[in-house]
């Protein structure tokens, strides 16, 4: 960073730091005992949208690292998703999977368009949650839709969860980061 950048208050991007993933096993297990809430086997990247060749090589890249065992699409923001799929019980190797994506396309040059990853849960009365992680901030949060037709949270089951996985996981401090992810694959 110049002179001219710290002066006018312009910053580097913040690398993501991918290791804190690793710590989504552990909170699976928390979850699991203290809410109810399984993995459903199913995690995803979102990454701002990469046109014509660069986006058709990293589909190619992501498939022949997870020997193709993953799906691409976008939402209706224009962000892209990679959804890949586990064993619901195998939440170390999906976070594996989502880290070595996360790798492959920081290492390709793609770090500043890493959004968030996300790893999905459902108790047994089926109700959706997912741990979403921030890469420019380096911090999960939960998100918890509600069944009911709209787009409503579940607030206080978001500020259970929070409690429960402090211990686990570095959760984001400042509520108005936890953005919604409606429809995000593997929800």
């Amino acid at each position: 960073m110049g002179f001219l950048d710290a002066l006018l208050g312009r910053s580097k991007p913040v690398r993501p730091d991918l290791d804190q993933l690793f710590a989504l096993p552990s909170a699976a297990v928390t979850l699991q005992a203290a809410a109810g809430f399984e993995p459903t086997g199913l995690g995803s990247v979102c990454f701002a949208s990469v046109e014509g060749g660069a986006f058709s090589r990293i589909q190619e890249d992501a498939r022949a690292l997870l020997d193709g065992s993953v799906e691409f699409s976008q939402d209706a923001y224009g962000y892209s998703w990679l959804l890949a799929r586990h064993p619901a019980e195998d939440v170390a190797g999906l976070v594996n999977d989502l880290h070595a994506v996360n790798t492959s396309l920081e290492e390709s040059g793609f770090g500043p368009q890493l959004l968030c990853s996300l790893v999905g849960f459902r108790d047994e009365r089926q109700r959706p949650l997912a741990l979403v992680y921030l890469y420019k901030r380096g911090t999960f949060y939960p998100f918890a839709p509600t069944t009911d037709a709209g787009e409503k949270r579940d607030n206080p089951l978001e500020l259970q969860v929070r409690a429960m996985l402090g211990d686990d996981l570095t959760i984001e401090q400042d509520l108005s980061r936890w953005f919604p992810v409606w429809g995000a694959p593997g929800l």
